[in-house]
């Protein structure tokens, strides 16, 4: 029994825990097991809580035969990223500096998720400092491998958690996403993620003491889950909205609005900005516009997104006028080479002066409005999550046009990110031996709305993992 419970959902493993029909100590020790078979081929997970994790599900044990209700996570198994605070574990950011950096505290997506019952099982690899690229790998813990294939990456920088969860090692991953970091993952690793809007759930990231970070880091960085499935998304979901007073950000909105009349339209745009589309994505689109017509959906191309090309440019150039006080000294705890994707950002986007960035924080606001306008037309929106299948590792720090390349492949996310808006990744299918995905962007402090699409997907296209790791080019048909 004990091999068979790492790979039923959460809501399955929190049913059985809560109804007595499996221990959660059981249930923890089945994804001990897993993660001692698989993680040494894929290096998703960094530090393992093994015994705090057991002691965790004993004492949930004792709760339930003393009869006391567990929550809706009971036992559930989950990992988080490395820049996010597990009380008595070190919070390194992947680099060797922060080896000891203890958290005194749990972050508050992470309380939330132990309040109803589920278990830290370890922290999730990213890469270094969340800025040394797209590709998980970190100075203090190495490279993140792709289950599907090892000559692809898996994507981050909530790579660890993406692994972790489609290979079986946890149900549940707890990434953060400033522009696709959990979206991206989630397609190349072939599960579903979900990046809520900018307030929807309590975050602190004030990692190195008591002062906040700038503007920019407050309303871009969204933490958010990882599942195998929609069903297990939206568990996580309703337990992570809410409030919390060291987040004054987070707004008391329900966390299911009111239904919408008619059918729902959904605006489907393959290709954002016209800066071209690999024909897999482009089929993944299709074949999720298919399955929301069939659901009943009100399913229409449109011709682009609002201003696509205008929010990539104030992104970059808010990000890196925040930012660059701070590059002399942070570009030193990157490790070799782990500098050249941010240097190479900078060198073409060059920081703005007190002047032009005022302009360009009314310019973020009126990009803000116009994609809630073309939101209110159309509550959904569906689009890739990265305009390629995975790519190598490292491409995005190899040399400029890789960089370019990557910058391109995310862009939906990117701006998506920037006007703050909800976005849910999940899997399409299997081409050449890799998992296919796409997002579907709504309203502000609409997930509901995205999450039941999604299901809507998942219910006619499949559910990808979980999956043995594989090795190089094995099984992808040519």
């Amino acid at each position: 029994m004990r091999d068979a419970l790492w790979r039923m959902s959460a809501a399955a493993q929190a049913e059985a825990v809560r109804g007595g029909e499996v221990s959660a100590v059981d249930l923890v020790d089945s994804h001990l097991d897993r993660i001692a078979a698989v993680n040494p081929r894929v290096n998703a997970v960094t530090q393992l809580l093994a015994e705090r994790a057991r002691a965790a599900a004993a004492q949930l044990d004792r709760r339930r035969a003393a009869g006391d209700l567990l929550g809706p996570l009971a036992g559930v198994p989950f990992t988080v990223k490395e820049s996010t605070a597990i009380e008595g574990a070190a919070t390194t950011f992947g680099t060797a500096r922060f080896r000891d950096l203890v958290a005194p505290a749990d972050a508050p997506p992470v309380a939330r998720l132990r309040a109803a019952g589920a278990i830290p099982i370890g922290h999730s690899n990213i890469p270094t400092l969340i800025l040394a690229g797209m590709h998980t790998r970190s100075e203090l813990y190495g490279d993140t491998v792709n289950p599907w294939d090892s000559g692809r990456t898996p994507g981050g920088s909530s790579g660890g958690d993406a692994v972790a969860v489609a290979t079986g090692m946890a149900a549940l991953g707890l990434g953060n996403d400033s522009g696709g970091s959990v979206r991206i993952p989630a397609q190349f690793c072939g599960v579903a993620g979900l990046k809520p809007t900018t307030g929807r759930f309590p975050a602190d990231h004030r990692i190195l003491g008591p002062d906040d970070p700038g503007p920019a880091s407050q309303m871009l960085v969204t933490d958010g889950p990882l599942a195998r499935s929609v069903a297990d998304l939206a568990l996580a979901y309703e337990v992570l909205a809410g409030t919390d007073p060291r987040d004054p950000r987070a707004v008391p909105v329900p966390a299911y609005g009111e239904p919408l009349p008619g059918r729902v339209k959904v605006a489907v745009v393959a290709d954002p900005g016209g800066h071209g589309v690999h024909p897999a994505v482009h089929g993944a689109v299709t074949a999720a516009a298919d399955a929301l017509r069939d659901a009943g959906y009100d399913v229409r191309d449109v011709p682009d997104v609002p201003r696509l090309d205008e929010a990539l440019d104030a992104y970059g150039r808010i990000t890196v006028t925040e930012f660059a006080p701070n590059w002399p000294v942070v570009r030193t705890l990157l490790g070799r080479g782990g500098d050249r994707y941010i240097e190479m950002m900078m060198e073409r986007t060059p920081p703005a002066s007190a002047d032009e960035l005022m302009k360009l924080m009314g310019t973020w606001m009126n990009i803000r409005r116009s994609w809630a306008e073309f939101l209110d037309e159309y509550p959904l929106l569906l689009g890739p999550v990265f305009t390629e299948p995975p790519v190598e590792p490292g491409l995005e720090s190899r040399d400029r046009a890789g960089r370019d390349r990557v910058g391109s492949g995310m862009r939906l996310c990117t701006v998506t990110s920037f006007v703050g808006v909800p976005g849910v990744a999940v899997p399409t299918g299997i081409v050449d031996g890799l998992p296919c995905g796409v997002q579907i962007v709504g309203r502000a402090f609409r997930e509901d709305l995205c999450l039941a699409a999604a299901r809507a997907v998942e219910d006619r296209l499949g559910v990808l993992t979980p999956v043995d790791p594989r090795t190089g080019g094995e099984g992808r048909g040519h």
